[in-house]
């Protein structure tokens, strides 16, 4: 909830700078910080759940769902595979979405039939998603989808979280406008 990764990004969404003014949600997961239960790895896409529903009904507002790594992967997977999701989903946006991780690989092929806008942004040298992988996950996920790949960044957009606020924001720009 407090990395530099999901700070900027939130910054972008609602931060009167940027023009987009969204409200915000930030959460830990289960088992994470103060929140009470054990982490699993898969059970956190119901945390995601709960949160859309939420938001939902506090907002009633269309909700662009965003996540980061971990939270990236739960994001997509709670969005394109759990059913129920929030009815007023409209968009997706994976920062730093990881492929490969302790020995796992994960192809995410649930997103061949996911027809939510996507937007995947990651750096090219990012070790937890060597580009060759992410390139073959946002080639076979369903349309529309956008792929950035910034170059010189790694995981953490060491050096370019201002990148990756002009790449997010241009996205919104077009799925908003």
């Amino acid at each position: 909830m407090h990395n530099k990764v999901v700070y900027h990004a939130m910054k972008v969404l609602n931060a009167v700078e940027w023009g987009f003014c969204l409200p915000v949600l930030r959460f830990n997961f289960r088992g994470t910080g103060r929140s009470e239960g054990m982490h699993d790895g898969r059970a956190e896409s119901d945390d995601v759940l709960a949160a859309l529903h939420w938001i939902q009904d506090k907002f009633n507002l269309p909700i662009l769902l965003a996540g980061f790594s971990f939270g990236a992967a739960m994001a997509l997977f709670a969005a394109c595979q759990s059913q129920p999701t929030a009815a007023n989903l409209r968009a997706l946006v994976a920062l730093g979405l990881p492929t490969h991780a302790e020995n796992r690989h994960y192809p995410f092929t649930f997103l061949h039939h996911c027809s939510l806008p996507k937007l995947f942004i990651s750096g090219d040298q990012d070790i937890y998603a060597p580009k060759q992988d992410l390139e073959q996950i946002v080639a076979h996920a369903a349309p529309p989808k956008t792929l950035v790949l910034l170059h010189g960044a790694d995981h953490f957009f060491a050096g370019q979280l201002e990148a990756m606020q002009n790449a997010l924001a241009s996205w919104l720009k077009e799925q908003l406008g």
